[in-house]
């Protein structure tokens, strides 16, 4: 009570942090006159200006009121568009380092023209992250203008770009690009073997658009670089084929975690089924040598029975593609994972893909947490505002609108069933589209929409659908919605970041019926008349009440149903927002709480008759908090299991930054060797034991396999006084011994070379194997809940162990490639005497994966993954012994090794040797 009255006296904090930001716009509005009297040339020569004032002492606080002014004033000149005052306290903000929540039509893209130039100035570099590579040209093209007025280069990044224009693109003062390109682009930077092949400078300021959508709802997904393994297409095949037809009976279904369990019967039915089918290595399902047939049992279940066609996904072109469930929009190349995506594929019957192993992996909230400065702008982001903060660190601030708002936000429709609450829907659209109303209509799945299209066309209403299977249309769709008597069906928002203006866009008009009309006078008519039809149409749909949104049922999240409320009302426009709502919506029938559904039953509510009041928005308010609730959680764990990762990525990443900056790397790789030996003998003699316990056969054979020497043992284990500190000593000496002359015999500049790339090869090859051993652990280690163990905890504890283990293996491996292998330099042509240029990293299979629900997004692009020592071409090679020339035709650096066929491969692949490079000795 207390605190509403001091809220009514005083405003709320955000209003009084606001307000204080009105002293820093009164001095940009100060300026307005000096700066309008310069000549485009003394304009554009501000940004020098700037700099000069920087390298003086002054700060980017202490230009910021003509920095804003500046631009200000090119955007009158160069798009017709002044900046209005909350656009420049949304500008303060987004310098700040905040998140600016301003409304949609308040103008956002040109808001982030203010702290994009000022922070640009410096010239470290500026992103700016949009949600889709339309939106990333458009506003590189539209922006870019003020921009490149005031003398800064700006680059867009986009896929399909190659290595030079990306680097071009990065280099530039300000890049635009989508949220999932600049993260692909930083794990493809750290898995290059040159910092000539880097593409992203050093991490500086990043401007987010439509911040809770990219660092929120896509924050459940990480970025994933994959590498194609075994096909297991027949397995998929058969295993669906147990399940196709399994009674319900058989199993228990969770529909808010997508999970499914095989009930008794269900196991002893499947069981059979396997048996028959010849899938079992032994009759007990569970047994450890069915392991793989129950995972994949387990994804063909939830396959069939989970996953809905039209709902979670489409099928198109023979492939299965699937459905953002945030935006509706078709994503074409993203993939579940573990095997979730092959089982929907086996379930539709079309081309299996193979899957992936992970090669480099990023969440959005360790990527977007490397930039020192981060900055974001939505319109709904006051709902999430704890977890913008508990993760980023960064504040939500509520922007004013620059006219204040005019929608109507009417009670929701409450309806006993589907079928009644999508006639009454197609009955209303209809009455608004008689009075020339536009219509503006939310769905939440493809299923849905075409529903509802089927109705209004018995009704006879002509309206565009906006879903996953047309959202190539997608923004010139959206942009005509609020043209006179228009009706447009909209999946989940898709469309988001198009303006919808009332009457109709004129760019867009110009593009769809004047792209083929030659400049000139002609031309210039034919806008005329366009801007004449769109300023009638306008008035005439504000005769008719504005744009009417409306949503055909709650989506999960309160954030989601504002966004759609929020395309009406643009700019002090009228509007008029409404939601209908049923017992069968997805909402409420698996969130709601029961009491809603026997309260609405008791009431005897006859058939499509609506009833509206403050208690059931309440109880889908608390249905739509646990969903949030739970997805926050989703989005935490995700995090804290990541986190640990990230210790360990960072390691690896400055160790390969060190490694390609250094000229040589002589001092690690005898590190590394002094280490293995070091490593070997505590192996085989154990502090605190006595001489007649050492395990020195254990030790020879080692030393002989690692490093290929025969050292004198039984001659050492006479002497008194030998000590583990002295057997290291002296197996050090003969090791280095071996490679000095080693390097004397050759080019001591090529082995530089040959010890960098062996180094960065063997750092990669294992840290991807140890990628994959903590996917494997993160998809057990709930499993020790059962024995009252911290998960997370337990997942920190092995994680650190691997860890500790990959770093011991690369040192061994290391020091075992370049202790048994010798140079082999070979005859060159001499223009070819220059060593060539290492290797363009291949293209990979890069995904967006949700490690809890399976989801993965990405390119589909397939490519071999290994760069051995064969990246010195034909100046060099490295082959073994006496079998130099055999080492440098087949390319087997082990070749004349004594290896068995039978033996691990020294490479460190895992593989038998006669399966991995004894394959082409």
């Amino acid at each position: 009570m207390f605190g509403g009255i001091a809220k009514a006296l005083f405003g709320s904090s955000n209003d009084r942090y606001v307000k204080s930001l009105d002293k820093i716009v009164h001095t940009i509005n100060s300026l307005e006159p000096q700066i309008g009297t310069l000549s485009d040339e003394e304009l554009a020569g501000q940004t020098d200006k700037f700099r000069e004032q920087l390298a003086s002492g002054k700060t980017l606080d202490d230009i910021l009121p003509e920095a804003f002014a500046t631009v200000r004033e090119v955007g009158k000149r160069i798009l017709g568009m002044r900046h209005f005052d909350v656009q420049m306290v949304g500008g303060i903000v987004l310098h700040r380092g905040e998140i600016a929540e301003m409304r949609t039509g308040e103008g956002k893209t040109l808001v982030a023209t203010l702290a994009t130039y000022l922070n640009a100035i410096e010239g470290k570099g500026v992103h700016v992250v949009t949600v889709n590579d339309y939106l990333a040209r458009r506003d590189a093209e539209w922006m870019g203008r003020i921009h490149e007025f005031l003398g800064l280069k700006v680059g867009v990044i986009v896929p399909n770009l190659n290595e030079q224009q990306r680097r071009a693109a990065y280099d530039a003062d300000i890049t635009y690009g989508t949220n999932s390109e600049f993260g692909f682009d930083y794990l493809r930077d750290n898995m290059k073997h040159s910092r000539d092949q880097m593409v992203q400078r050093p991490f500086n300021y990043a401007i987010v658009d439509e911040v809770d959508s990219i660092l929120i709802d896509e924050a459940r997904t990480p970025l994933i670089i994959s590498g194609p393994t075994d096909d297991k297409s027949d397995l998929y095949i058969a295993i669906d084929a147990v399940v196709k037809d399994l009674d319900e009976e058989f199993y228990e279904a969770d529909e808010k975690t997508k999970g499914i369990t095989l009930t008794e019967e269900g196991v002893d039915h499947i069981e059979q089924k396997l048996i028959e089918a010849g899938l079992l290595e032994t009759e007990n399902l569970y047994d450890v040598e069915n392991t793989q047939v129950v995972h994949h049992l387990e994804q063909a279940l939830r396959a069939n029975v989970m996953y809905k066609r039209d709902t979670d996904y489409i099928v198109k072109d023979e492939k299965v593609i699937i459905i953002d469930e945030f935006t509706g929009r078709m994503m074409d190349g993203r993939r579940w994972s573990n095997g979730l995506h092959q089982a929907v594929e086996a379930k539709e019957g079309v081309r299996i893909e193979p899957e992936n192993q992970t090669m480099a992996s990023i969440t959005y909230q360790n990527y977007f947490r490397m930039y020192p400065k981060l900055s974001g702008m939505t319109g709904t982001a006051a709902t999430e505002a704890p977890e913008f903060y508990d993760i980023y660190k960064m504040n939500v601030v509520t922007i004013p609108t620059n006219l204040p708002v005019q929608r109507i936000d009417e009670e929701d429709e409450f309806y006993k069933n589907t079928l009644d609450k999508f006639q009454a829907i197609a009955k209303a659209i209809k009455e608004k589209h008689e009075i020339g109303q536009p219509v503006l209509v939310g769905t939440v799945s493809i299923e849905k929409s075409e529903l509802l299209s089927d109705f209004l066309r018995k009704e006879g209403v002509k309206h565009a659908v906006l879903n996953a299977r047309f959202h190539e249309m997608e923004a010139h769709i959206v942009a005509q919605a609020g043209r006179l008597g228009a009706v447009t069906i909209a999946t989940n928002m898709a469309g988001r970041g198009t303006d919808i203006q009332l009457g109709g866009n004129l760019e867009f008009r110009i593009d769809d019926e004047l792209k083929d009309m030659p400049e000139g006078p002609e031309r210039d008519t034919a806008v005329e008349r366009l801007k004449e039809e769109i300023a009638a149409e306008k008035q005439k749909v504000l005769d008719a009440g504005g744009l009417f949104v409306l949503g055909t049922e709650r989506h999960e999240s309160r954030r989601i149903d504002n966004q759609l409320r929020g395309r009406s009302g643009r700019q002090g426009d009228p509007g008029l927002s409404r939601f209908y709502l049923c017992l069968e919506d997805d909402l409420l029938r698996i969130f709601g709480p029961d009491t809603l559904f026997s309260k609405m039953m008791n009431a005897n509510l006859a058939d499509g008759e609506a009833i509206g009041s403050r208690w059931l928005s309440k109880a889908i308010e608390t249905a739509q908090k646990k969903v949030e609730a739970r997805n926050y959680d989703v989005r935490k764990q995700v995090v804290e299991y990541d986190d640990v990762m990230n210790d360990q990525r960072k390691v690896i990443y400055e160790q390969r930054a060190e490694i390609m900056d250094s000229e040589a790397v002589d001092d690690v790789v005898v590190d590394m060797r002094h280490d293995t030996v070091n490593f070997l003998v505590g192996e085989a003699c154990p502090p605190g034991s006595y001489p007649e316990q050492w395990d020195i056969a254990g030790l020879k054979e080692r030393v002989d396999d690692v490093m290929g020497l025969q050292p004198p043992f039984e001659e050492w284990m006479e002497e008194d006084a030998l000590e583990p500190e002295l057997l290291e000593e002296r197996i050090r000496d003969l090791a280095d011994a071996k490679m000095d002359a080693k390097i004397a015999s050759g080019d001591v500049g090529i082995w530089r070379q040959v010890e960098k790339s062996v180094l960065l090869d063997r750092l990669d090859h294992h840290w991807k194997e140890h990628l994959a051993t903590l996917d494997a652990l993160r998809q057990v280690v709930f499993l020790r809940a059962y024995a009252q163990r911290q998960p997370i905890n337990e997942y920190k504890r092995e994680a650190f162990s691997l860890f500790e283990r990959m770093l011991e293996t690369i040192r061994e491996d290391v020091t075992r490639i370049l202790l048994n292998s010798e140079l082999q330099v070979q005859q060159a042509e001499p223009e070819a005497a220059e060593l060539p240029p290492l290797p363009e990293l291949p293209d990979f299979l890069t995904g967006h994966v949700d490690a809890w629900s399976g989801s993965n997004e990405g390119e589909t692009k397939m490519a071999g993954s290994d760069a051995i020592l064969g990246a010195l071409g034909g100046a060099a090679g490295v082959s073994n012994g006496p079998q130099a020339s055999e080492a440098a035709v087949s390319g087997n650096p082990f070749a004349g090794m004594d290896i068995s066929r039978n033996a691990p491969c020294p490479c460190g692949s895992g593989k038998k040797y006669k399966h991995c490079h004894g394959a082409v000795a």
